[in-house]
């Protein structure tokens, strides 16, 4: 190592940072499962288009509002695996809508 000719103080090391609760790639996985299945048995409860997409709404909200609450109390990882499944599901959930909408028929309603 070189020492230096003082032209340019070396100084104090810079601050490393770090997250207090890193995101995990199981937490993330184990949070996708949840969230899919969570969206899947909502789903199946439906027996109309309109029932279907209603009642994935409704998961869908109820999903990411306990994501946030996974981000505020810590387990990151696991919230955004709940909060994709359930953007897959209500993305789902809109492609049936707009099928039937272009087919002449607003199911929401």
């Amino acid at each position: 190592m070189r020492t230096t000719t003082g032209l340019f103080p070396g100084g104090p090391p810079r601050p490393i940072f770090r997250e207090p609760f890193p995101v995990r790639g199981g937490a993330v996985a184990l949070g996708m499962v949840g969230g899919g299945l969570w969206m899947m048995l909502f789903g199946l409860l439906a027996s109309t288009a309109g029932g279907y997409a209603w009642i994935t709404i409704i998961a869908g909200v109820v999903a990411w509002l306990v994501a946030l609450a996974l981000v505020r109390t810590g387990d990151r990882g696991a919230a955004v695996g709940i909060a994709m499944s359930a953007a897959v599901g209500l993305s789902i959930a809109m492609i049936v809508v707009a099928v039937r909408w272009v087919g002449g028929d607003w199911i929401l309603w």
